[in-house]
């Protein structure tokens, strides 16, 4: 008997999902454990893979469309099955089949249920042509002013595709930054006197990232710890280090690495609050705050307390790379029981961070800056580092807190007890 493929919750708490490629086309055969679908989240890209064996008989839903959690994408068979009528199939469950499969026929078809339908929006110079694309592929080419009759699709019946319009923007020459468009957005007429603005609509990484932290702010009771550190010899030691070759280690590897020193030497830091328990992990995964031109995320280095460094700056550096390329899997964005985040590279000199829930900490990294310091009673200038460090004071008590502070100040002004 035919089975119904549904969108999975990918990511704890996701309401919907884009349908980013089908890996499987209409009438093949695929494996368990073979990714049948890629899906986007907010913050990464994720395969689906198929729990058994099967063909696909159907699908549901067009690239770039955005499903809701547990809505119907495809419909697939046992290999060897035969099914004489998915219609029937579909009105059985409960499913209008509105149209053919978008791989049998040019012109997609929607599917109650689905957050948006897999018919695109056409205009009259498309229609006349009939030119077939996903609604991402459409938006993308609309926003470029690119003609999706100039196009070559990749897709079914030639359908066009976010990637081709991704290549075909690629292989254009580059446009002077006066002549570059901005997303559409018209300015809001305002009262006389008042000065003009233009509202930008939020990405979905944007609303994500707005409501992880007010979540964080509201229900995690925040404190502060700030420290000092005097990192010459830190700095010194990244020198003669990336004097050897290799990939260079920058201040942040360096800073990663002693934090997760400091969570094995103060280990009740290295915790999360579940509401029924306060849970100790035995190794220390930490989190790295990376920029990213949709927003911020925040992949999780594993084994920090285990990996030598140059393992932490390939892992960190492979990370940083993809999240800047939205090729993160889902995994690799949850975990954790800290995150670093450092805008020295700025020059600002401290900042606090909140926290990335359900972490128990951030730890804020500011410049590292010469500045007036007194040694043995007389004064000097020495490179200073400032950094803020937030708690979630459910699962740390503030004595906890700040033995740890104690400890990771003392290894950055100490860096060789890093590498132990």
């Amino acid at each position: 008997m035919p089975e119904l493929l549904r969108m999975p919750e990918v990511a704890a708490g996701a309401t919907e999902a884009v349908l980013s490629t089908w890996n499987v086309a209409v009438g093949a055969e695929f494996a368990a454990g073979e990714a049948i679908v890629t899906v986007e989240t907010d913050k990464a890209v994720v395969d689906v893979e198929a729990e058994t064996a099967g063909v696909m008989l159907r699908q549901l839903v067009v690239d770039g469309s955005h499903v809701e959690v547990g809505s119907p994408i495809a419909v697939y068979a046992a290999v060897g099955e035969t099914v004489d009528d998915v219609d029937a199939f579909l009105a059985q469950i409960g499913v209008d089949a509105m149209g053919s499969t978008p791989a049998a026929d040019a012109a997609p078809s929607a599917v109650p249920g689905t957050a948006s339908t897999a018919a695109a929006e056409t205009t009259p110079s498309e229609a006349s042509s009939r030119v077939f694309a996903s609604p991402l592929a459409r938006k993308l080419a609309r926003d470029a002013g690119v003609d999706l009759g100039a196009l070559t699709g990749s897709g079914p019946g030639g359908r066009v595709r976010r990637r081709d319009v991704e290549g075909h923007l690629a292989s254009r020459p580059p446009v002077a930054p006066a002549a570059v468009s901005r997303p559409a957005a018209a300015p809001v007429p305002a009262a006389v006197g008042a000065a003009e603005f233009v509202d930008v609509p939020n990405s979905r990484l944007r609303n994500a990232i707005a409501a992880r932290l007010t979540e964080s702010k509201q229900t995690a009771p925040h404190f502060y710890l700030r420290g000092s550190a005097r990192v010459d010899r830190l700095l010194a030691l990244r020198a003669e280090i990336n004097s050897g070759g290799g990939p260079k280690v920058s201040v942040n590897d360096l800073v990663v690495k002693a934090v997760g020193r400091a969570h094995t030497l103060v280990p009740d830091l290295n915790v999360i609050w579940t509401g029924d328990a306060i849970r100790h992990f035995s190794q220390v995964d930490v989190a790295v705050a990376v920029a990213t031109e949709n927003g911020l995320v925040t992949p999780v280095v594993r084994g920090v307390d285990r990996l030598s460094l140059h393992q932490l700056v390939t892992a960190t550096q492979d990370l940083i790379v993809r999240a800047k390329d939205k090729k993160l899997q889902q995994s690799e964005l949850e975990g954790g029981t800290i995150s670093v985040t450092n805008l020295g590279m700025f020059g600002t000199e401290e900042f606090a961070g909140i926290i990335n829930p359900p972490q128990a900490a951030i730890i804020a990294v500011g410049a590292a800056r010469p500045e007036p310091v007194v040694v043995d009673g007389a004064l000097a200038v020495a490179t200073v580092m400032h950094v803020t460090l937030s708690v979630d004071h459910r699962p740390v008590d503030g004595a906890m807190a700040a033995q740890w502070m104690q400890v990771f100040v003392e290894l950055l002004e100490n860096p060789a007890r890093i590498l132990v």
